[in-house]
């Protein structure tokens, strides 16, 4: 606000709060819920506390729940925010994001906790290769954790298990509660954002969803949709082109596991990759997962199942 013609203009603010607001709709939020205070992050104006160079600004106040919240100050903005809550009570979905062999340690499954809870002792089975084993232990920043949660960057060692047979892409989860299956074929809703031709059936572009970065093909388009309501178009279309959303049945050309977003959402939404760039995006809405009963269970799994 420091910078404005003149210093701390009134309607300078108000201009940009009318123009932000719009946008902030435009996206799917409530501008009613979003605090807009004048700043100055150089002099410290109304960072802390009150400024006395904007005596026009009367404060923030925005609707939460019911409930009036008001503040003049940026950091009683932040104070004012709810922190997103973990999804802890899902079942566990890991997806690896490395794989090292430590000395002396053994094989170390590395990526970010996206659902549910991973601890010592549970046995875990990786998607799509349905290899089961037990976890010997799991680690954050060289410390050892009882228990890791969503939003974790974790490390986890597990038994009997070669560096070889994990790799990026791969899905770890808990073989007792919703364990991760291979997926055979799936349906996803998918927005065409820039493509210089038309996309039709037998497309095969990559698919980067989660760590997973696998060829997969447009098999069928199935219907042409309304990008905002999701209704209909048209059945069947013979292509389509940017700007568009469609219904679309896809088929991974390896082995690759997704899940549908409503239930995972970290594990149903991706971007399509084509010439060096983003040319859609997609969320998942049906998963046909391909039955793969005989994976390997490894000895230390074996004995941990007993055991309980």
């Amino acid at each position: 606000m420091d910078t404005t013609e003149p210093p701390f203009s009134q309607s300078r603010f108000e201009e940009i709060q009318k123009e932000v607001s719009a946008y902030v709709k435009k996206i799917g939020y409530n501008p009613a819920t979003v605090p807009f205070v004048p700043i100055s992050g150089w002099n410290g104006d109304n960072m802390l506390e009150a400024s006395a160079n904007m005596p026009w600004f009367k404060g923030w106040n925005i609707e939460r729940k019911g409930s009036k919240l008001d503040g003049k100050t940026l950091l009683a903005a932040l104070d004012a925010m709810e922190p997103p809550s973990r999804p802890m009570d899902k079942a566990l979905r890991l997806p690896l994001q490395d794989v090292y062999k430590i000395g002396g340690i053994g094989t170390v499954p590395v990526g970010r906790v996206e659902t549910g809870v991973i601890k010592p002792g549970m046995v875990v089975t990786f998607a799509p290769v349905m290899l089961t084993t037990e976890v010997k232990s799991v680690e954050m920043h060289h410390e050892a954790l009882v228990e890791a949660v969503p939003g974790d960057n974790v490390g986890f060692n597990v038994k009997n298990v070669s560096v070889k047979e994990l790799r990026r892409g791969y899905v770890a989860g808990d073989s007792k509660d919703n364990p991760p299956k291979a997926t055979e074929e799936f349906t996803a809703q998918v927005i065409v954002l820039n493509h210089p031709g038309q996309i039709s059936n037998g497309y095969t572009p990559v698919l980067d969803c989660h760590t997973a970065h696998i060829a997969c093909k447009f098999r069928e388009i199935k219907e042409k949709c309304d990008r905002r309501s999701g209704k209909k178009i048209e059945d069947n279309p013979k292509s389509i082109k940017s700007g568009d959303a469609a219904i679309i049945e896809l088929v991974p050309s390896k082995p690759m596991c997704v899940e549908t977003f409503t239930d995972f959402p970290p594990l149903g939404r991706f971007a399509v990759r084509d010439m060096r760039q983003t040319v859609a995006v997609g969320v998942i809405k049906g998963v046909k997962a391909k039955d793969l009963s005989g994976g390997k269970v490894t000895k230390a799994a074996e004995k941990a199942q007993k055991k309980k």
